[in-house]
């Protein structure tokens, strides 16, 4: 876990303060399916600004996830660009809208922030490719490589007189 403890660094109003550190970032799990990030530990930018009212807290990081298809199950890679924003004010007086999750105790847990801010930049669908044609639904063969159909399968005899009275209509 990566964290930044704010003690260390001292604002003023209206200051600013810049770093850059390796963020580890945990593999992530969307819709059953494992990505794990490439590097595990990218480069990140914080930077923190002193507000009269509060801190302004921004990460900014380039993540790259390795993992399947959701159509077609064949290894891919999704690459997000992610720029996070957050804000704690000083005296919050309980509004969570003031506060920020990922700061307790006066340290930032950027592992977390990171992993958070990757999962919301990615699409809703993970794909090799925009055209990607899936599996066959009969088969389960790799569209993309063989495209194919199938014969439709000859229709059950019990349902021969379901046809008939369908075709008198």
């Amino acid at each position: 876990m990566t964290t930044l403890d704010l003690r260390s660094i001292r604002l003023r109003p209206g200051e600013q303060w810049t770093g850059v550190r390796d963020v580890e970032l945990e593999p992530l799990t969307i819709g059953g399916q494992p990505y794990a990030p490439d590097p595990a530990e990218p480069h990140a930018t914080v930077l923190l600004t002193r507000t009269s009212g509060g801190l302004v807290l921004e990460l900014d990081l380039e993540a790259r996830l390795a993992g399947p298809c959701f159509r077609c199950l064949s290894d891919t890679e999704v690459k997000t660009h992610i720029h996070a924003r957050e804000y704690q004010a000083s005296d919050p007086g309980g509004d969570e809208e003031l506060e920020t999750p990922y700061l307790e105790h006066d340290v930032i847990d950027l592992s977390r922030w990171a992993r958070d801010a990757v999962a919301l930049a990615l699409p809703d669908k993970i794909l090799c490719r925009e055209d990607c044609a899936g599996l066959c639904p009969t088969c389960g063969g790799d569209l993309n490589r063989a495209p194919h159909e199938h014969e439709d399968a000859k229709p059950d005899p019990r349902w021969a007189a379901l046809g008939e009275l369908r075709n008198r209509l």
